[in-house]
């Protein structure tokens, strides 16, 4: 496969303005590696090779597990992950098919867990992969 295009070296306005997104999210309360199974889920489901990557290799330094990296895609079928991470998981599964919308039970279950502000965080993370994961994609760029 070869690339297509670099939008960081071609549009560096646009670029500068998806890293704003990110340092916003580095300020935010979620626990890290919260915010890499939110990265890792969206990323299989939109089939980023590039970001499922990166986001795997950034949950080991935050001391995810194999296992758990492993078996997310099938979180459901297992008892690895806690309830709150199954709600997050939900609904980062219903944001990125978001032609499915996003369940009021979906939301409600996260919304026991978190607080408005961290449930905004959470819906701020899981758009912002899903965008990175566009550009990936579109852009094919490659792996290492």
């Amino acid at each position: 496969m070869e690339s297509r295009i670099d939008i960081q070296k071609v549009q560096p306005a646009a670029y500068q303005a998806m890293y704003a997104l990110e340092k916003y999210l580095s300020t935010s309360n979620l626990n890290p590696i919260l915010k890499e199974l939110i990265k890792m889920r969206a990323s299989q489901i939109n089939g980023c090779a590039f970001c499922i990557n990166m986001h795997t290799t950034d949950a080991r330094k935050y001391g995810e597990t194999e296992q758990r990296i492993y078996l997310l895609n099938a979180w459901r079928e297992t008892n690895l992950f806690t309830e709150e991470e199954q709600a997050v998981l939900a609904l980062t599964e219903e944001v990125t098919l978001i032609n499915h919308h996003v369940s009021d039970a979906t939301y409600q279950k996260v919304a026991g867990f978190f607080n408005e502000e961290e449930i905004a965080q959470i819906i701020m993370a899981i758009v912002t992969i899903n965008a990175w994961n566009r550009i990936a994609i579109t852009s094919k760029t490659m792996v290492g």
